[in-house]
């Protein structure tokens, strides 16, 4: 692909509203779909600017493979001088629930206790607090997420769901906070590390809190392929949130500066203490459209407005001249988009 602006994607419902933004606008650009691809490892990136949206839990939609060779492409990228935003360091945080968890204790914000395991019995003989979320490493839309009550239930289930140690064969036991029902989390949204927007989610049981209007419709039901535990007791709520703390802000931009990321969702509960507890790093942030209007704008717009000033910081690796006389002398490769 001849472009200068290059989407890497694995969800093509997610990426619709951004695509139509950008077609409005009347901005060319590529689209990289990262299900079933190739590229040359020795070739010279051909765009200016590349937007990483590949999702962690593209292995629920039985693409497993998009996420390995998401980061392999990245890296190689960036490796040849192109930028990408969102790129391999932003994307392997968020395949990570145990580095973002290390990522808040080095920065000093209150997050829940995590325990990284690959054996049921080591992880037994070290965690002594229940009830306890069951969480993947690499996580994505609630997805295999189990609250256990005792000791006894995690042998059980993952005894009958072997299943559950699927992609990567790591799981975490995480400290488990009771949030009241009607104040739910918090989802904080950035764009080049400015603050967008917030909204209260009510989760009504459910794990998958997706702010996607398609995996979680504000009317109707949502088509989604992460499998719920078990049915919740409602669907979930999305409320514009105007009075989120300042405090919280500026955490939520300490935690995407030291993170790498560009754009993303960073999420916190509210302790019966008081305290704000944050949770999740999402580098691939859904936006939701009905959320950002009643702020008074719409936030694929304001996407399209942060992807146009990258665009011109970004130099042309075609001018740069790194491996270009290798690129060209070869015939029959993959090119690199």
């Amino acid at each position: 692909m001849d472009h200068d602006l290059v989407i890497l994607f694995e969800h093509p419902e997610w990426q619709k509203p951004l695509f139509s933004a950008l077609e409005r606008r009347g901005i060319p650009f590529g689209r990289f779909d990262l299900k079933r691809a190739s590229f040359d490892v020795d070739a010279v990136p051909r765009a200016r600017l590349y937007f990483n949206q590949a999702s962690p839990s593209a292995y629920v939609r039985g693409n497993t493979r998009a996420v390995p060779l998401a980061l392999a492409l990245m890296r190689s990228l960036e490796i040849a001088g192109a930028k990408v935003l969102n790129g391999s360091r932003a994307f392997a945080l968020e395949l990570s629930k145990s580095a973002q968890g290390s990522l808040l204790e080095k920065l000093g914000v209150a997050h829940p206790a995590s325990l990284a395991f690959n054996d049921v019995d080591a992880a037994l003989a070290s965690w002594h607090t229940w009830p306890a979320l069951l969480k993947p490493e690499q996580g994505g839309s609630g997805a295999r997420m189990y609250l256990l009550r005792s000791p006894d239930e995690l042998p059980r289930l993952l005894s009958d769901r072997p299943d559950l140690w699927f992609p990567d064969n790591l799981l975490l036991l995480q400290e488990h906070f009771d949030v009241a029902a009607d104040r739910g989390i918090v989802r904080m949204e950035f764009l080049g590390g400015e603050f967008l927007y917030a909204m209260r989610v009510i989760s009504g049981g459910s794990f998958n809190l997706c702010p996607s209007e398609m995996c979680n419709p504000d009317v109707g039901d949502g088509v989604c392929e992460v499998p719920a535990a078990g049915p919740p007791a409602r669907a979930v709520e999305f409320h514009p949130y105007p009075e989120v703390p300042a405090a919280a802000v500026e955490t939520g931009k300490r935690i995407m500066a030291a993170g790498g990321l560009d754009v993303g969702g960073i999420e916190y509960l509210e302790a019966s203490d008081g305290r704000l507890v944050f949770y999740d790093v999402n580098a691939n942030s859904n936006l939701r459209g009905p959320i950002a209007r009643a702020f008074g704008f719409d936030p694929f717009e304001r996407v399209v407005d942060y992807l146009q000033a990258e665009l011109a910081l970004a130099s042309s690796p075609r001018l740069n001249g790194v491996g270009a006389g290798r690129s060209r002398r070869r015939g029959g490769r993959a090119p690199l988009p």
